[in-house]
């Protein structure tokens, strides 16, 4: 009975949906976080009647036809990359992103990374770096003798150095956009991956060529619903529960038809 196999791929999918789900609720917290959602298309129709086909020979034609569908399959799970609320950190080498950019990270592989993650510490050699020691491209290093650092809307990062009161420029940050957004590759790490699909990287300068700005002190929080998924999680849940039922629902029927005499 093609009952079985097809509610079979529903509570597949319907699983594949709650493991997205779950990954978004366990990522409230994660900085610069962009939430995903799973997509799903059916799956082939085996057609016993196409519509337009001849009902008679005197030129009559169906105007519906009788098609069996044969379930579901996950399709994609796009991310959502709306922006994440600006949380204040007071802490002055924490960056938020406000806009489409992303902060550009070199890899120990020579690979290029992106990240919406704007915590930064320095490196023993004073380099602007993520959590994970990763360059934060262009390079800036900041001085042994900064006694504050301080990073403009437009990127510009500057330094009180000694005891002079005049802030010197020693860099200026870069942020990279992409047609495609969603067609970046999750790395984990709070890092992506330029693909085919998202386009090249057009790198630009905050605040002037349709990146963002940049606001120091702090931290782009995740764009997870808390409300949402949940809401999202019950009707996954039920879903599957009545894809379950028709399982079971099939299961009668074929015991019913064994037992017939």
């Amino acid at each position: 009975m093609k009952a079985l196999y097809i509610a079979s791929t529903g509570m597949s999918a319907q699983e594949t949906n709650v493991e997205v789900i779950s990954n978004n609720i366990a990522n409230m917290r994660t900085t610069g976080y962009k939430r995903q959602r799973a997509e799903f298309q059916d799956l082939l129709y085996q057609a016993i009647r196409r519509p337009g086909s001849a009902t008679s020979g005197q030129g009559t034609i169906a105007p519906v036809g009788i098609e069996i569908g044969s379930g579901v399959k996950t399709a994609a799970t796009p991310r959502v990359m709306s922006q994440g609320t600006p949380s204040p950190t007071e802490k002055e080498l924490d960056i938020a992103v406000r806009g489409e950019g992303f902060f550009i990270v070199a890899l120990p592989d020579g690979r290029t990374a992106y990240t919406r993650d704007g915590s930064f510490e320095r490196s023993p050699d004073g380099a602007l770096v993520n959590v994970d020691g990763y360059a934060i491209q262009p390079g800036i290093v900041i001085p042994d003798e900064a006694t504050s650092v301080s990073i403009s809307p437009d990127g510009t990062v500057e330094a009180f150095l000694g005891n002079s009161t005049v802030a010197t420029q020693i860099g200026q940050l870069q942020l990279a956009r992409f047609v495609n957004k969603a067609g970046l590759a999750s790395a984990g790490n709070n890092l992506f991956l330029e693909t085919a699909s998202s386009g090249p990287a057009q790198v630009g300068t905050p605040n002037a060529d349709g990146v963002g700005d940049l606001l120091q002190g702090y931290l782009e929080a995740s764009n997870v619903n808390s409300v949402t998924e949940i809401a999202d999680l019950i009707a996954a849940q039920r879903a599957y529960e009545m894809n379950a039922r028709v399982i079971s629902g099939a299961d009668e029927m074929m015991q019913a038809t064994s037992q017939l005499r």
